[in-house]
């Protein structure tokens, strides 16, 4: 059974700093591609930023120079190192972890969401 388990969110000063974790089960980790999601009360979810199997990283303009995204395939998890914290980015955070199938395709899974609240 698949599972992501997301962590290390909380409240912040704006300026602050907070590292994510997301932690997979029951997957062949380094096979896979994840992403760190955000959505914001109101606003549909976005995605932050995402790393390939091979470790080729992007990001969302927004977090760009703030957020390092990294994995340790040895643990079979992923982090998310967010610096420079500004209000805008009080969200739940989700993990998203897409699965390759083969010839079958992605299948993706989701976290259960880890809560980061800049105040001013």
């Amino acid at each position: 059974q698949v599972k992501l388990v997301e962590s290390g969110g909380g409240l912040v000063q704006a300026g602050g700093s907070l590292r994510l974790s997301c932690a997979a089960s029951g997957t062949i980790f380094d096979r896979n591609a994840m992403y760190w999601h955000r959505q914001a009360p109101g606003k549909q979810r976005e995605l932050v930023a995402g790393i390939t199997s091979g470790g080729t990283t992007n990001y969302a303009d927004a977090v760009k120079g703030r957020f390092t995204i990294s994995r340790d395939n040895a643990k079979d998890t992923m982090y998310l190192q967010m610096n420079s914290l500004k209000p805008e980015d009080t969200a739940v955070y989700y993990c998203l972890m897409q699965e390759p199938q083969g010839r079958w395709g992605i299948l993706d899974y989701w976290g259960q969401g880890t809560q980061v609240t800049v105040s001013s």
